[in-house]
């Protein structure tokens, strides 16, 4: 790569406008974390790391329904990107009833939101993964 400075396994053009890997990039195992939640689907849960898991309730979410919940997260600043998937369901039925995404963001929180897109009712505990992209301010 030609006018690229070496920084560990990242490199950036000397204006600092791009960077690119040359090996997997990503966060250590202490800044991630799993959180578990309780009582319904659309109920707040709690991780102050970059990345983690989040397992949901397994409250009943009906087909082409949406539910949303808080993610409280004191990393998060008005400038980061969060990247959500859904990484898992519990019954192999339902794979690929589900998207999720990030419907609203301030600074120490984000509303993510899940639906379902299949016509059946799902009652599972639906796994999300999610990374933040940290900005300047």
């Amino acid at each position: 790569m030609p006018n690229t400075q070496a920084v560990g396994v990242a490199y950036s053009d000397p204006e600092f406008t791009t960077m690119y890997a040359s090996q997997e990039i990503g966060y250590s195992a202490a800044a991630q974390g799993t959180v578990t939640q309780a009582t319904d689907k659309s109920t707040a849960v709690t991780l102050n790391k970059s990345a983690g898991r989040i397992t949901m309730n397994n409250a009943a979410l009906a087909g082409s329904t949406a539910v949303s919940f808080t993610l409280n997260n004191s990393t998060i600043s008005t400038n980061d990107t969060i990247i959500v998937c859904v990484s898992s369901v519990t019954t192999g039925s339902s794979a690929g009833a589900y998207t999720s995404y990030v419907s609203n963001m301030s600074a120490g929180s984000a509303s993510i939101t899940l639906r379902n897109l299949s016509a059946t009712s799902y009652s599972e505990a639906v796994i999300i993964n999610f990374a933040i992209i940290h900005s300047a301010s």
